[in-house]
């Protein structure tokens, strides 16, 4: 059993993996930035906790961490302009990481992108600097000396998946359902050994436990 922090808990990932983790038998609670998002959360078996990540400083983010094992990073801008690419999806992390560190968290859980994403298309200097801030937070906590895993999903799309996937540190892009982005999230929390990994995801054929094994096995 673990005491987990998601950032990210009421987005379309935090919120399918709140309750894997809580039948799991883990405790956690979940950043949320709306009052009216408290009681969803509790309703799930977690325990809120009130902030925005582009307004806590890391000292604020290491006091809402407390008492907890681990954290996942699963939130992000979705689109929303430059600005909040670069608070949420780039300095978020890195907040979290200093947190951490003050903290003794034992590990990161990061949901970042495929890297690529987007390539078959014309892209958005938005489009681009979101990917760049992607690429900031996977290098800053690879190299921050916590333990982690980052976890690249594929075009995120918004179903429950049916738990099947296609993994490893290197495979060919496609589509992923957050369903199966939270399921194969709390596989890797329940699998510890599998530590310091970068690791991409889409929907495949094969089933989450099964991939995982694989990917402990190397």
């Amino acid at each position: 059993m673990a005491n987990i922090f998601i950032i990210g808990a009421t987005g379309g990932v935090g919120s399918r993996l709140i309750p894997k983790l809580i039948s799991a038998g883990h405790n956690v609670k979940g950043l949320h930035r709306k009052a009216e998002q408290a009681n969803g959360l509790r309703a799930q078996g977690a325990e809120p906790v009130f902030g925005d990540i582009i307004e806590m400083s890391s000292e604020d983010l290491a006091i809402a961490l407390q008492g907890c094992d681990m954290a996942v990073f699963s939130a992000g801008a979705a689109g929303s302009g430059k600005d909040r690419a670069t608070k949420i999806d780039g300095e978020g992390p890195e907040k979290l990481v200093a947190a951490a560190k003050a903290n003794g968290l034992q590990r990161i859980y990061l949901v970042s992108v495929f890297m690529d994403a987007g390539r078959d298309r014309d892209t958005s200097e938005g489009f681009e600097h979101y990917m760049a801030m992607k690429r900031r937070a996977d290098a800053a906590l690879a190299q921050s000396g916590v333990d982690y895993v980052i976890l690249r999903p594929g075009t995120l799309k918004d179903d429950d998946g049916d738990g099947r996937v296609n993994s490893g540190r290197a495979i060919p892009y496609g589509d992923v359902a957050r369903g199966n982005v939270a399921a194969m999230l709390a596989e890797l929390i329940n699998t510890p050994e599998i530590t310091d990994e970068i690791i991409e995801l889409t929907n495949g054929d094969q089933p989450i436990a099964e991939a995982v094994t694989a990917l402990q096995r190397g």
